[in-house]
């Protein structure tokens, strides 16, 4: 391997991001590899782990704290799980963290292995330090499926009364502070109507196009948000989106097709009302199309069940954990005025402010490199990263 010796990044650092690469944590996977082997390296360093399941046994969240002190400490958080790399043109093994130049490759790296590697590469060091608060690592499960696991994770900080006084979300964001980010709601429409001899088509239903009605009136009310809604143009895109994602139906070309069903999302702005929108595609579906529908078979309908909510996130710039955040980031001069980030992208942060935990995300590595082949996280990033986490623990051991 090149490994650049002008990048100062630590070999705990290197070490750890090829060792947790290689665990293939996968959404559809067991994460239990990589959250056990973390589990046995704290302990080796005398640090007890909470694991928190889900139902099948097979996935875990992992909660662990370092360092004493009186004081309310503060959460790395980061998910263990990646997205699929099926069907991708990779270069490398996704699965072998290879550094080429000065970056790594490999899935997971920037997205975000690649923080959860320094945060575990400074547990000696925030063991050692006075610390006045502890560092608490918390390590989630299918994020990238709804932010799944993060939930069971956060039900027992709350059931231990474990109250930190804020949250870091690791994700990447080139190391630079971000306040907030969209909600997300997500939907599967299944459209039942009857099916008929294509010759007949005015003795069927055809859920096909029911289903495209109700797509064009989604598509419609995302222009229409698009040229009314007030933008908050700190965000990447500053006004509420809808979309359709997914759509499968029918069976053959001469057959009136029975079922139709689509997949279809909403991010909404921080003070939009996501209910209100749902609401507005629901009362569409059941007093527009499901009157004509059931005209011609009164067993015909349109079943509309959420898949996942994430709630957005909007922290104050004002706010003391924004200000510790940009000191240790120094991305820019806290006292001009440091311009924070607002993004489209959902997280768990929004999930850990909901339950009373102030949250910032700043992370190594950039979003634009996230999901895709060969996918790269920079030297430069991952020093950036540890030298935000010595600040840290300068902070907390005043």
């Amino acid at each position: 391997m090149d490994r650049t010796p002008d990048v100062p990044v630590r070999n705990e650092t290197r070490e750890l991001i090829e060792r947790l690469v290689a665990f293939d944590t996968t959404s559809r996977n067991s994460n239990l590899g990589l959250i056990e082997w973390v589990r046995d390296y704290l302990q080796t360093l005398g640090v007890t782990s909470r694991l928190t399941y889900d139902g099948s046994k097979k996935k875990a969240n992992l909660f662990a704290t370092l360092g004493g002190g009186s004081k309310p400490g503060i959460v790395l958080s980061g998910h263990s799980d990646v997205v699929p790399v099926d069907g991708q043109d990779w270069h490398t093994d996704p699965f072998k963290a290879t550094l080429s130049g000065d970056r790594y490759f490999g899935r997971g790296v920037a997205d975000m292995k690649g923080f959860i590697a320094v945060a575990l590469g400074m547990a000696p060091k925030f063991l050692a330090a006075p610390l006045k608060a502890p560092v608490h690592l918390a390590l989630s499960y299918d994020e990238e499926v709804g932010c799944i696991g993060v939930r069971g994770l956060i039900e027992d900080l709350e059931r231990e009364r474990i109250k930190p006084a804020g949250c870091i979300v690791g994700e990447p964001t080139s190391m630079q502070v971000v306040v907030a980010h969209k909600g997300k709601r997500s939907y599967d429409c299944c459209v039942t109507g009857k099916e008929a001899h294509s010759a007949l088509t005015p003795q069927g239903v055809n859920a096909i196009e029911y289903a495209a009605r109700l797509i064009v009136f989604i598509r419609e009310m995302a222009e229409g948000l698009r040229a009314t809604e007030a933008r908050d143009n700190a965000f990447d895109v500053p006004f509420t989106t809808l979309q359709t994602g997914t759509i499968t139906g029918g069976t053959a070309v001469n057959i009136v097709p029975r079922e139709c069903s689509f997949r279809f999302e909403f991010r909404y702005l921080p003070g939009a009302d996501p209910d209100a929108l749902e609401r507005k595609i629901r009362r569409f579906a059941s007093e527009t199309l499901e009157p004509e529908m059931r005209a011609v078979d009164p067993n015909a309908s349109i079943a509309i069940e959420p898949t996942s909510a994430i709630p957005g996130l909007n922290m104050a710039d004002d706010d003391r954990l924004t200000y510790l955040v940009h000191a240790l980031a120094r991305d820019r001069p806290v006292d001009t005025g440091a311009r924070t980030s607002k993004v489209a992208y959902a997280t768990e942060a929004g999930l850990f402010q909901v339950a009373g935990l102030p949250s910032i995300i700043c992370g190594p590595g950039s979003i634009g490199e996230a999901h895709k082949p060969n996918e790269f996280i920079t030297l430069e990033q991952l020093a950036r990263c540890e030298a935000f986490m010595d600040r840290l623990t300068e902070e907390l051991s005043r």
